[in-house]
């Protein structure tokens, strides 16, 4: 049996279905980073994620490990896509 895509997924060779990638079409405003750090944070994906007065994030991953700064919204969004990539890559290796 094959997989078959689902809308907004495109097949490759093997036929596994996986996620098409979509540019970017606007920068990420500091209130969808907050909404973000946020989630991420109450779902224990993160440990702490901080807004500093410079615009920058200060995240902790876990709370022995060192924090990161990130630039940015963009890039605090961009650490959202990622954590949620590894999870269903994970996810989907375990089904």
């Amino acid at each position: 049996m094959v997989a078959r895509p689902r809308s907004g997924h495109r097949s490759c060779h093997g036929g596994t279905a996986i996620p098409a990638h979509h540019p970017r079409t606007h920068v990420p405003s500091t209130a969808e980073a907050g909404a973000w750090a946020d989630v991420l944070v109450h779902h224990q994906l993160l440990h702490a994620a901080v807004l500093a007065p410079t615009g920058q994030w200060l995240v902790q991953h876990r709370p022995e490990s060192p924090v990161r700064l990130l630039d940015g919204a963009t890039a605090m969004v961009d650490l959202a896509a990622e954590i949620q990539h590894r999870i269903r890559t994970t996810r989907n290796r375990t089904r």
